[in-house]
């Protein structure tokens, strides 16, 4: 986690990229703990997200940038700096700067069907989109970290493990036995899917690689913006349609309905259900994993710790990303 730095930032916006601002409000929700974002109003009523990141790579920005540059609709180019950079350093964090492009997450928002379509047509934009010597170069292939995610699994499993348990690891360690034998299941799959998806591995295209509920904001007439592009990855169209077809794109399963709005949208596509399987149990030992290391985080507020695991308990129940990937790979076994 990175210190407040607000009493700066507006003087590192007016130096670096030219804007006055007389207004900056931080935003509170996301799980990036190495980033701070605030809105901001500029002395003429401009909106912008202003954005502080301390970790990753800055290719969310490249990716952005070139994706608004071929005209995709719904997704906001970062401004330059002065010097026609995509951000700025200071104090060894990147600074950067987007439109502020609505008030309105579809997370909990009023998201229309139309919204629904306008998500698949933009999703449909992005993996249509050129790979360029720059992206190939820098976006990382999706799903290459799943030997990470495994041993952080098998580690969080065998904390919750120890005896002389209390507080918060003593509940965690109830809904991690809840749920032992599908976190076992999930783990040899990926592992055993792993070898299949790499003799296979599908066409590499842009991948927003975090495309929830969360990071979409709505507008007028079905329109949406596809934000937070901080996870963006080279990587097979799966990897972005899991969120569509696997249901994992908000805490409330994804409708029929729903699917099939977002499905016209995005138009005809081959999925490869074993790519698809593969990707949604990495996505889920990755987050129960990871959710559950921020609620054990002693340098965590109480109430990021209690978020934290409201959001555990949630991945486990019965439309949980956990059961949502273990009846992806049921199917797929009996499929097959």
């Amino acid at each position: 986690m990175i210190d407040d730095p607000s009493p700066s930032v507006s003087t590192w916006v007016r130096e670096d990229f030219g804007i006055e601002l007389d207004a900056l409000e931080p935003v509170t929700h996301g799980a990036d703990q190495q980033a701070r974002l605030w809105r901001a109003r500029a002395v003429d009523g401009t909106g912008y997200a202003v954005k502080l990141s301390g970790g990753g790579t800055p290719a969310g920005l490249l990716v952005t940038a070139h994706l608004a540059g071929q005209g995709v609709r719904g997704v906001a180019a970062p401004l330059p700096t002065r010097d026609g950079r995509l951000y700025s350093r200071r104090e060894g964090r990147r600074l950067s700067v987007v439109p502020w492009v609505s008030d309105e997450r579809a997370l909990g928002g009023a998201m229309t069907l139309a919204h629904w379509r306008a998500y698949g047509e933009v999703l449909a934009a992005v993996h249509a989109a050129a790979v360029t010597d720059d992206l190939a170069e820098l976006l990382p292939r999706g799903g290459g970290t799943y030997q990470r995610i495994l041993t952080a699994t098998r580690a969080q499993a065998g904390r919750l493990r120890d005896p002389g348990r209390a507080g918060a690891v003593a509940e965690l360690a109830e809904v991690w036995a809840s749920v032992a034998d599908p976190v076992a299941a999930l783990i040899r799959a990926v592992e055993r899917l792993a070898v299949e998806v790499r003799d296979r591995p599908g066409p590499a295209v842009v991948c927003h690689g975090d495309p929830h509920l969360g990071n979409l904001l709505l507008g007028p007439d079905g329109q949406v913006w596809l934000i937070d592009w901080d996870d963006a990855v080279l990587a097979p169209r799966e990897c972005d349609l899991m969120f569509i077809l696997g249901g994992v794109l908000a805490f409330a399963p994804v409708t029929g309905e729903q699917q099939a709005a977002a499905l016209a949208g995005y138009g005809a596509v081959d999925v490869d259900p074993a790519r698809l399987a593969w990707f949604l149990a990495v996505r889920a030992l990755d987050d129960l994993s990871d959710w559950t290391r921020q609620a054990l985080d002693p340098d965590a507020s109480a109430a990021d710790r209690s978020f934290a695991v409201r959001i555990v308990r949630g991945l486990v129940s019965p439309d949980g990303l956990v059961t949502l990937a273990t009846s992806a790979l049921r199917d797929l076994d009996r499929s097959r």
